[in-house]
């Protein structure tokens, strides 16, 4: 019989979408005084995959993910997707979210997104928020899943966040 163990902290990385990037700029603001100072983050980069957004947020939208210095434990993680809907709640303006928080968190094996929408591969973890596992770890890189998002699957994106692994590998070298 396995013995359950502590699972050694974990790299909180969030996407940010917006049509303006001062909202942008203005959420890593906020979201560095809550979880501190980012090491690593993109360009602007465009997001055109998907016009799921752009009723929203109009067209010509720009996306960044950051990665934070400070790793964080696993557990009850769902109150980072609580407060960051807080957050696009606080910037949002005449109703309407200024910008969309997509928080999750990088492990060697993989990347885990915070969602509130169920379906079947996602994980209830507490509060109304499940967890995802967009990307798997295998092969010496990033992969994608059957139900990745397609922005997810482009080089772009692998390439960040192989780099934030390789980062968040030295920080948790003396855990494992």
């Amino acid at each position: 019989m396995g013995k359950p163990q502590k699972h050694i902290p974990v790299k909180l990385v969030v996407g940010l979408i917006s049509g303006d990037p001062s909202n942008l700029t203005r959420a890593k603001t906020l979201l560095e005084k809550k979880f501190g100072r980012t090491d690593k983050e993109t360009e602007l980069l465009d997001f055109s995959c998907t016009h799921y957004y752009e009723e929203e947020f109009g067209k010509n939208l720009k996306r960044r993910f950051l990665s934070f210095k400070n790793l964080i434990v696993p557990e009850k993680n769902y109150g980072i997707k609580l407060y960051t809907n807080k957050l696009e709640k606080r910037l949002s303006r005449k109703g309407r979210r200024a910008v969309n928080i997509d928080p999750g968190y990088i492990t060697l094996t993989g990347l885990v997104l915070f969602t509130t929408k169920p379906r079947g591969h996602r994980i209830y973890i507490g509060k109304g928020i499940y967890a995802d596992l967009e990307l798997n770890f295998a092969k010496k890189t990033f992969q994608p899943l059957e139900w990745t998002y397609p922005d997810y699957r482009t080089d772009e994106y692998i390439v960040f966040f192989n780099s934030v692994r390789t980062i968040y590998l030295s920080q948790v070298k003396e855990c494992l």
